[in-house]
């Protein structure tokens, strides 16, 4: 009878091994489980970095107010008249009314997609295109054809020191048509006016003292001077 339950207690003892290594093996499997799960869903679908740059568009969007004057590159400075909100495909979209006097056009831009809009230049912007405009003008040797589509590009960029720029490279000294090409004459007045609006609207001044003190930096009030 004893050896009978020797070897019973001996059986106990195997069972208790086994199911310790059970045990103990799961517990090393349960973090590899993870990090692999973890390391699966970084490089996974497409989704995740959509999101993300959704919500930088969100924190990048720029406030602007009633009456605030903005700069729209292809038409120029414009002046906010109304903040709208109209529902589009079940969607609550905000936007934008901008008054652009020069051309007598309004423009409607929604909110989420501002990213051309800028607010108008700081008076140092304005004095440093001040001293754009004194500098001697660039000349090209290249055709006309290319060097005009430079131009109305920078004109268009609405980046305001390119538009300086290009009212100092046209720019003849004399008021005498004969002087300019007919396009050449258009870029001038295009790109000569928009910055003239731009110094209107960061100098709160009236249009002359704006244009004498253009014409000032571009050597331009000796001919006008003659010619009254």
């Amino acid at each position: 009878m004893p050896k009978k339950l020797k070897t019973k207690k001996t059986k106990k003892t195997k069972i208790v091994k086994k199911s310790k290594v059970k045990t103990k093996d799961l517990k090393k499997l349960k973090p590899t489980l993870k990090s692999s799960e973890k390391k699966s869903s970084i490089p996974g679908p497409d989704e995740k970095p959509e999101i993300k740059k959704i919500k930088k568009q969100a924190t990048e969007k720029r406030v602007y107010n009633l009456k605030d004057y903005v700069v729209y590159p292809k038409h120029g400075v414009g002046q906010i008249t109304a903040i709208e909100k109209a529902n589009i495909g079940e969607i609550d979209i905000q936007f934008y009314k901008i008054l652009v006097e020069k051309e007598k056009l309004t423009l409607t831009v929604p909110i989420n997609q501002q990213s051309k809009l800028r607010p108008i230049a700081s008076i140092n912007q304005i004095n440093k295109c001040i001293s754009i405009l004194k500098t001697k003008p660039k000349i090209k040797r290249t055709m006309w054809s290319r060097r005009a589509q430079e131009y109305d590009q920078k004109i268009n960029s609405g980046k305001i020191y390119e538009l300086a720029e290009v009212v100092k490279d046209l720019n003849k000294n004399t008021d005498i048509i004969a002087d300019q090409s007919y396009s050449e004459r258009q870029l001038f007045e295009k790109a000569y006016e928009r910055l003239k609006s731009e110094f209107e609207a960061v100098l709160k001044t009236n249009p002359e003292e704006v244009k004498k003190k253009m014409d000032k930096a571009l050597g331009r009030t000796n001919i006008n001077e003659q010619v009254e």
